[in-house]
């Protein structure tokens, strides 16, 4: 075991803030972990981790140690990667939007797989906002406008998107045909997970994005919840397209001012910064751009 052993076992410490799931990551023992930190404190003659009964934090040595390891482990990484001409390998740890995971990502998995057999997926579904460094986890694929600054974003898709409401929602409160009509109309609110505030609908009207944010009865944070209030009669939501083709065919729901559709929505690979060189994200990302430009 070398030192840069040492560093990868501080970093995922760091940022995990245990021993113990930092020791899972790695697929190493726990003891193994604890005696490596050990010697890394030990040779280095400075304490890098506050140690108590629930946490585990950097002192003040250890975040600079810390910075610097992220930078070395990552040229390291890139730089056997360049001159072995290896394809990536070890656990890539995603979090994938569930939707988006439904419809492009887990049919094409496999082939992902084959063209790179020695990286293994850990995959976690979910529409919140997932701290990446605490939760170990090294990029997530989610649509909307990216919202923290201290993540990098590389967009990977723009979809479609379209408003829609139910037959039995339009027949209580008329179809609207123009913007001012919907002044009479309800909608279901969408709560930001960022916010907690409801996203408002909005519609391009020539260059211009106009937004109205409508009345509201009920609110969800769900996507699925979103579409199936929508079913259920209960206001106006504006979605992707591909999440509900079916039951706009089907009739179950209709497209409404089609004329001022709402603006695409960005689909983005996003991963902290101490991951941007990593190899394995960086291979993920391009198999994602590419299975979602297929499904557009």
């Amino acid at each position: 075991m070398d030192r840069f052993q040492e560093m990868q076992v501080f970093v995922r410490i760091a940022e995990r803030g245990s021993f113990s799931q930092a020791a899972e990551d790695l697929q190493i023992p726990r003891a193994t972990v604890t005696n490596l930190i050990k010697r890394l404190e030990q040779r280095l003659g400075v304490r890098l981790l506050e140690r108590t009964t629930r946490h585990v934090r950097m002192t003040h040595d250890g975040e600079a140690y810390y910075h610097r390891c992220v930078r070395l482990l990552l040229d390291l990484e890139e730089t056997e990667s360049a001159f072995r001409n290896a394809p990536p390998k070890g656990l890539l740890r995603v979090n994938l939007q569930g939707t988006l995971a439904k419809h492009f990502v887990m049919p094409a998995l496999g082939g992902f797989l084959a063209q790179y057999p020695d990286i293994t997926l850990h995959i976690g579904e979910d529409d919140r906002l997932v701290d990446l460094v605490r939760e170990g986890v090294d990029c997530v694929l989610r649509a909307g406008l990216l919202q923290d600054s201290s993540l990098i974003g590389r967009q990977v898709a723009s979809l479609e998107q379209v408003t829609v409401a139910s037959p039995e929602y339009l027949a209580q409160h008329g179809t609207p045909a123009t913007l001012d009509d919907l002044q009479q109309h309800f909608a279901v609110d969408y709560l930001s997970s960022a916010t907690g505030r409801a996203v408002p609908l909005e519609f391009r009207v020539g260059r211009e994005v106009v937004e109205r944010l409508l009345p509201a009865r009920v609110s969800v944070t769900g996507v699925d919840l979103y579409t199936g209030a929508a079913l259920s009669g209960l206001g106006i939501v504006q979605v992707p397209r591909y999440r509900i083709v079916h039951e706009l065919a089907a009739g179950s729901l209709r497209e409404l001012l089609p004329d001022c559709p709402p603006p695409p929505m960005p689909v983005s690979v996003v991963y902290p910064q101490s991951r941007q060189l990593s190899a394995r994200v960086r291979v993920f990302s391009q198999w994602l751009a590419a299975q979602l430009g297929q499904g557009r």
